[in-house]
């Protein structure tokens, strides 16, 4: 199929978003832009992710030759209308989890698919639905696996996701990271 003939730039250093495109079966090489990861402070909580995801795209965009594309993409945890990004330390970690243990939060990832012809944006969206933790099973979760590069500080293919996630309504790649889903039908309409 030609989908997985196109040049694929993957504009992310999340070995998260390199695994789901190595298992999709789609040829890419990684380039990483240098961008802040800032938003203005009145954009919608919801349109945070596709927001950043434009903006790394912006940013590789020099990457790239004509016959490239770039995928740049951006997880945020929603909960609250609170967003939940990456742990700066162990107790903020603590925090989090503590947060969204017994509750629904979103996942919503943004993405961006441009070349020099043309660009293309949208979000994935999943509720996730947590199990209540203990205080010993979060500290547990934070001293072995050491969430620190995820956003809502876990990562649901490993224990938190395996044992206290009750149920996800959206597909589990896209809160992995990526809504390969979505990418692979924008791919094919490209």
């Amino acid at each position: 199929m030609d989908i997985f003939n196109k040049k694929i730039i993957l504009a992310s250093q999340s070995p998260r978003r390199k695994q789901l495109l190595e298992q999709v079966g789609f040829q890419f090489e990684i380039k990483i832009p240098d961008v802040v990861e800032d938003y203005p402070a009145d954009l919608k909580k919801e349109n945070v992710a596709e927001f950043l995801a434009i903006k790394k795209a912006n940013a590789a965009k020099n990457f790239i030759t004509n016959d490239e594309i770039i995928l740049a993409a951006d997880s945020i945890v929603l909960l609250d209308n609170a967003i939940y990004g990456k742990p700066k330390d162990e107790e903020d970690a603590f925090e989090i989890i503590s947060k969204l243990s017994g509750n629904i939060h979103q996942v919503i990832t943004g993405v961006c698919l441009m070349s020099k012809e043309k660009a293309v944006s949208f979000s994935g969206i999943s509720k996730v639905h947590f199990l209540e933790l203990s205080d010993e099973e979060i500290r547990f979760y934070i001293q072995k696996y050491q969430p620190f590069d995820k956003a809502g500080a876990y990562a649901i293919q490993e224990w938190i996701g395996l044992c206290k996630i009750a149920k996800i309504e959206g597909t589990y790649s896209n809160i992995m990271g990526l809504p390969v889903d979505l990418v692979y039908q924008h791919l094919l309409d490209w």
